[in-house]
């Protein structure tokens, strides 16, 4: 992470993060919302519905991002 970070960093990208901050500022705080209500699942929902649901979600976004032009 520190690698592709250091070369986020080098090419002038964080320059469109700030003209885009309200969307990155939502972007982060939904990241942190979500890992804090899996955490609390964790102990709740059982390890056999949280798993594929998870396996799901990321299947769904992969081929989203596979379908982007």
């Amino acid at each position: 992470m520190l690698v592709a970070f250091a070369r986020y960093s080098r090419d002038n990208s964080f320059s469109v993060l700030r003209q885009n901050l309200r969307f990155a500022t939502v972007m982060v705080a939904g990241s942190i919302v979500g890992a804090l209500l899996g955490g609390l699942l964790l102990g709740v929902v059982p390890d056999l519905v949280l798993i594929p649901a998870l396996a799901i979600i990321l299947l769904i976004s992969a081929v989203k991002i596979a379908r982007h032009d």
